[in-house]
């Protein structure tokens, strides 16, 4: 591998948190390529980011084109989308170009079982689940398994409105069923990085639902008229500054994840680079966290700019994009860029 930064790439799918990943990679001196349909290539077009655009029928169809980034000595940084459209199977058993992460984290994350055996090992705390919908005595959410930005999640208080919802639901049969907290939801992003091995916090924020956000617009009584039922589509992202007592807290359960993660089945590196702890903060101030994204969320899309954390530790604009591709810089340059590859 070479030390020159100017014979890579940095490439991800065009989409998701993509205008970011390259915005950051450009404002670092690299080439950057998008990986783009023919309906979703214009903002990548419209706002310069990507000085290259392989454009493919479908983003299912990343193999057709793998060849010609391992050509350009692209490496490829994962997001949601790529991990949804790829799969966590495919990314580790068949990917050869450079991945940036650890790819055995993939599975670790994309199977609820095994998600929660590691942030139980951590020592978060996680809300109660239901192994059958007849056990259901309170308010549960209903998620359905993969990427799907929360689409047909739903609430319901009992095992025959589980069974009712899922009326609507008839070819989804991965689910789990989660105890409902009631408190505001967190999102924190960190990110591990693998040359200094300290623990940075990029930014928060909150997401907006439809219609969990917008419901409250209307009186109740003209919600039970019209028969609305709650749900989680994601919509947006609203960035959150938390109480400053709060990040001691937020720092302590991100190392106890990292660590874990090191002796994790097919994860020699452990989890590195971004991620994301996703939860709830109750009104005692406990956070209780319900899912771990193990790479760069859509979360922190509001921050292209920086946050106000990235500004105290490097006043300069650092998105967390950018500080991926700050690494991979740093990694390059240092000779240390196998570390960084999963």
């Amino acid at each position: 591998m070479t030390n020159q930064i100017s014979d890579y790439a940095i490439a991800t799918l065009g989409s998701h948190t993509a205008l970011q990943i390259l915005k950051g990679a450009k404002d670092e001196g690299f080439h950057t390529i998008a990986i783009c349909t023919k309906k979703t290539r214009k903002p990548y077009d419209s706002y310069g980011v990507a000085d290259e655009i392989i454009e493919v029928e479908n983003f299912t169809d990343y193999f057709q084109i793998e060849n010609k980034l391992i050509e350009k000595n692209a490496i490829i940084i994962p997001h949601g989308s790529f991990v949804s459209y790829i799969g966590p199977e495919k990314i580790f058993n068949e990917m050869r170009a450079m991945h940036y992460g650890s790819k055995g984290i993939l599975d670790w994350e994309s199977d609820r079982t095994k998600e929660r055996q590691w942030l139980t090992k951590a020592g978060l705390n996680l809300p109660k689940l239901y192994k059958t919908p007849e056990e259901i005595d309170r308010a549960v959410i209903v998620k359905f398994h993969g990427a799907k930005g929360g689409f047909g999640y739903f609430i319901a208080h009992s095992p025959q409105e589980f069974y009712e919802r899922m009326k609507d639901h008839p070819d989804e049969h991965d689910f789990v069923i989660q105890e409902y907290i009631v408190g505001v939801p967190m999102y924190v992003h960190y990110f591990q990085s693998s040359l200094t091995g300290e623990l940075e916090i990029m930014s928060f924020d909150k997401r907006y639902e439809s219609n969990a956000d917008s419901i409250g617009r209307i009186a109740a009584r003209d919600q039970l008229d019209v028969d609305i039922h709650t749900s989680y589509t994601i919509t947006g992202n609203v960035p959150v500054v938390v109480r400053e007592s709060l990040l001691p807290m937020f720092f302590e359960i991100g190392n106890n994840v990292v660590e874990i993660s090191k002796n994790l089945d097919h994860t020699p590196k452990g989890l590195y680079g971004p991620f994301c702890l996703e939860g709830v903060i109750d009104p005692k101030l406990n956070f209780r966290v319900f899912e771990i994204s193990a790479r760069i969320v859509a979360g922190t899309n509001p921050y292209t700019n920086g946050s106000p954390y990235t500004w105290l530790r490097y006043s300069e604009p650092m998105s967390t994009g950018r500080r991926i591709a700050r690494e991979i810089k740093q990694g390059i340059e240092s000779g240390r860029l196998e570390e960084l590859l999963g």
